[in-house]
C-alpha cells in the first residue's frame, strides 16, 4: 500500500485516455451484472416449490405437447390441492406476426386460482356466456385502442381453425386489471379466449390441455404437493413435470433457447474485446514511461517491485471500472423492473455476482497487465535511458 500514491500517479498520467478506458470497463461489467443476474435465476428457478402458492403442471417432455383432460379430476384429488385448472396456449398476432399477443385459451374457473387479476363481475359473466368472448389486459386495450364491444381479428401463428384459415375473430367482452400495480406489466399484456370456443374450432386439439395450474392448500407443503401429482402419470405416455409458475417460465425459455449458452456467449465476446483493449491500454502506458521505470530501477527499485507497480496499475484500472460497472447494475436492476411495471423482472445483483464478477476483475487486470509488467522487469536501464 505505501506505492498506493505512485501506481494512482501513473495510472492517470493521460487522464483521458483512462477515464475512456473506465468507461469501457464500467460498460463491460454493468452488462455482466445484468445478464449474470438473468442466467442465475433461470439456473435457480424452481429447484424447490415451498413456499409457492401456485403450481404448473406440464408435459415432462417438451411444453408443446398436451394433456389429457382425463388429468384435471385426478389432480384435484389429490391431497393439498385446492383448485385447479387448466389452459392452452394460443400464439395470437394481431394484423401482422410481428405483433404478437400473450394469448391463450383458458378454462371458466381460470380467473378463481388467480385471485390477483380483477374483472368486472358482469364482464366475467359476459365472458362466460360468449363463445367468442375474451377479456384483454387493460394494457393491450390502450396499445392498439380497443374497445369492450369491438371484434377483434387475431392471426394464430399455431393453430388453423377448421376451415384450414389461422385467421380467428374475438369479441372484447371486459377488461383486466392487476390489484398489484407492480404487476401491471404482466397482466395488462394477456388475451384471454375461450378455452371451449378454441378447442371446439381447431382440429389440432382435440379436448387436451396445454397445461394444468393447481392452487395448494398450504404454500410449505408445495413439494409434497407437486410430487404426488407427477405420480399421478409416472411410467405413462403423458409423464408430467409440476413445478413453480417462475420455474415453468424458465423452463419454457431453456426448451427454446439455452439462456445460459446465450449469456456466456455474449459475455465471453464482450470480455475477449476488453482484454485487447485494456491490454492495448497498459501496453501504450507502460512504452510512454521506459525511462522513468529505468529512473525507478536506477534509485533502487527491484525487478520484482516493478513488476508489481505494474501489474498493481493494471488491477486497480480494471476494479475501478467493474466496480462502478456492478454498484450501476446493482442500482439499475431493481429500478428497471420497477419502471417497466413488472414486464422485465431483473434479478438482483446478490453476493454470488459480487463474487465472480470481482474475480474477473482481479484474473482480467492480471492477464492484461502481465506482458507489460514482464517487459518492465526486464528492462534494461542502460538501454532505456539512451532510448534504445
Amino acid at each position: 500500500m505505501k506505492y498506493l500514491h505512485l501506481i494512482w500517479a501513473e495510472l492517470f498520467r493521460r487522464k483521458t485516455r483512462t477515464i475512456l478506458t473506465i468507461l469501457s470497463i464500467l460498460a463491460a461489467f454493468l452488462l455482466f451484472g445484468l445478464l449474470n443476474g438473468v442466467r442465475e435465476s433461470f439456473e435457480n428457478a424452481g429447484k424447490s416449490a415451498i413456499g409457492a402458492e401456485r403450481l404448473q403442471t406440464g408435459s415432462r417432455l417438451s411444453f408443446i405437447q398436451s394433456l389429457p383432460m382425463s388429468l384435471q379430476s385426478r389432480i384435484a384429488q389429490v391431497d393439498g390441492v385446492k383448485a385447479v385448472t387448466y389452459a392452452n396456449w394460443f400464439g395470437g398476432a394481431y394484423q401482422e406476426p410481428r405483433n404478437q399477443i400473450f394469448s391463450f385459451a383458458v378454462a371458466p374457473n381460470y380467473l378463481d386460482v388467480y385471485p390477483e387479476i380483477q374483472v368486472d363481475p358482469k364482464q366475467r359473466e359476459a365472458f362466460n356466456n360468449t363463445r367468442t368472448g375474451a377479456l384483454v389486459g387493460e394494457g393491450l386495450m390502450k396499445r392498439f385502442g380497443w374497445k369492450v364491444g369491438q371484434r377483434v381479428p387475431l392471426i394464430s401463428t399455431i393453430f388453423p381453425n377448421r376451415d384450414g384459415s389461422k385467421n380467428w375473430q374475438f369479441d372484447i367482452v371486459g377488461v383486466l386489471h392487476a390489484k398489484d400495480k407492480k404487476a401491471a406489466g404482466w397482466y395488462d399484456q394477456m388475451f384471454m379466449l375461450q378455452w371451449k370456443y378454441f378447442d371446439e374450432s381447431t382440429p389440432y386439439n382435440q379436448g387436451a390441455a396445454g397445461w394444468y395450474v393447481e392452487l395448494v392448500k398450504d404454500a410449505q407443503q408445495a413439494d409434497r404437493v407437486a410430487k404426488a401429482i407427477d405420480a399421478l402419470s409416472m411410467n405413462s405416455p403423458n409423464e408430467t413435470k409440476t413445478q413453480t409458475e417462475a420455474a415453468a417460465m424458465a423452463s419454457w425459455m431453456k426448451q427454446t433457447a439455452d439462456i445460459g449458452l446465450i449469456v456466456t456467449s455474449i459475455m465471453g465476446a464482450v470480455f475477449f474485446t476488453l482484454i485487447l483493449l485494456t491490454g492495448n491500454t497498459m501496453a501504450q502506458a507502460v512504452r510512454e514511461r521506459i525511462p522513468e521505470l529505468a529512473v525507478l530501477k536506477t534509485i533502487g527499485f527491484r525487478d520484482r517491485t516493478v513488476l508489481g507497480l505494474v501489474l498493481a496499475e493494471s488491477v486497480l484500472l480494471v476494479l475501478l471500472g467493474g466496480v462502478c460497472g456492478l454498484g450501476l447494475a446493482t442500482v439499475l436492476g431493481p429500478i428497471l423492473s420497477a419502471g417497466s411495471g413488472g414486464t422485465l423482472n431483473l434479478p438482483g445483483i446478490g453476493v454470488a455476482s459480487w463474487s465472480l464478477g470481482l474475480a474477473l476483475m482481479v484474473a482480467i487486470g492480471l492477464v492484461v497487465g502481465a506482458l507489460p509488467a514482464i517487459r518492465a522487469m526486464r528492462l534494461n536501464i542502460v538501454d532505456a535511458l539512451s532510448g534504445r
